[in-house]
This record gives structure tokens, sequence and C-alpha cells, in this order.
């Protein structure tokens, strides 16, 4: 496997189509990049859970995800569940949020993940975000959709293990649900480690991947 680096980011991008989907598919890489980048600018936006516990669930777990970060984050109020029926509103605040920053780099949701909610606002990143490295974090859940990746993020145990905690920290709201526990996500985490010779790590898609090998 070869170790590809994507420079050093100054501006990152984070999107997610409800509170919880960043942290839990690329919560541990948030972790290591603003460790390793004290004042990186991280521009967030999650289309629902807007104005409620889920808010400020989102805002105290990302503050905590991205330590040391310049963080800006918009929190809408879009009804979870139903982002295709709002695709204005949801394309609208996709290229606001484009007009207002430059990235190095991309975390959004994969074009072919299952829920609905995270396919349509995949899609909408590809039209905003066409010149950026873009990189589809995976979500696990009962639809048994996760495929095969093409980037990966090793973790530290330690940044895993924080991962896990954060997690569970952050969003008591989700506990009660099946697959949110330790195993499952340090599971992936372990599997996706295997992938690329590592403890742990997380995995991405890549559609487009421009190379300057001469550089």
């Amino acid at each position: 496997m070869i170790a590809l680096g994507a420079g050093r980011p100054d501006r990152v991008v984070a999107v997610g189509a409800h509170c919880d989907d960043i942290a839990i598919g690329a919560g541990g890489t948030l972790l290591t990049l603003c460790r390793a980048r004290p004042g990186v600018r991280v521009d967030a936006l999650v289309l629902s859970g807007g104005g409620g516990e889920r808010e400020r669930e989102e805002r105290a777990a990302l503050a905590a995800f991205c330590p040391g970060a310049d963080l800006r984050l918009t929190v809408l109020k879009l009804p979870d569940g139903r982002m295709p029926a709002h695709w204005e509103e949801a394309k609208a605040a996709v290229e606001e949020l484009r007009g207002r920053t430059e990235p190095d780099l991309v975390l959004a949701p994969r074009t072919d993940d299952a829920h609905q909610d995270h396919r349509g606002l995949a899609k909408l990143m590809t039209t905003a975000f066409r010149d950026h490295l873009v990189l589809r974090y995976e979500i696990v859940k009962w639809d048994g959709d996760l495929g095969r990746p093409s980037a990966y993020q090793p973790l530290t145990p330690e940044v895993a293990e924080q991962k896990v905690r954060l997690l569970q920290e952050h969003y008591p709201s989700q506990r009660h649900r099946p697959w949110y526990d330790r195993e499952a996500f340090l599971g992936l985490a372990r599997i996706r480690g295997i992938e690329c010779h590592a403890r742990y790590a997380e995995a991405f898609d890549v559609a487009k991947l421009t190379l300057n090998l001469g550089g």
C-alpha cells in the first residue's frame, strides 16, 4: 500500500445530514488532523437537528473532536429523513458554505450511502466542491451498505479510544440505539486498520484524485 499525503490542510469542510454523522464517520480523522494542525479552520454544516437538544450535543461534540481548531458550525432544521423533499434548502446551504470557504479537504457522506439524507447531501457536495479533495466517510447501519473504501486514515489506539469515548459522552440521545456502542465503532475501525496495516483506521471513498508526482 502506498501512502500519499494530502498536503498540509489549513481549511477543512465537514458536512453531515444529521447531528453525529461527522463524528461517527470522521471523528478520528478530525482529532488526528486538529492535533497536528493547531488553528486549522473547520467549517462544519449539519442539515438537521437545529434549535434543540441535538444541536447542543453537536456543538459540544465537534468542539471536542476539533481541539484547538477555528471551528465554525452551522446546524439547520431540515426534518430528519426528508432531505429529498427539502432539496432547495439543502442546496442553498451547501452553496452558501462553498461561497465562504476554499477548503483543502472536504469530509462528506458517501454517494452510495443507503440513507436518503446522507446520499442526497453527498450528491450536492459533488456539484458545489468540484475541484477539491473530497473524502466520503462511512456510517455503519442496519442496511449493510459498507463498501470497499479507497482511502484510509490510520488512527492510534489512543485516538480510536478517544473517539468512542467522545461519541458516548456527547450524544446521550443516541445511546438507546442498538448499533450505537463501543464494539460497533471500534470493530469497524479495527477492520479498516487491518486493511491498511494499522491497528485502527477510518476509511473513505474518493471519487477523483489529481496527482502531482513531479512537484
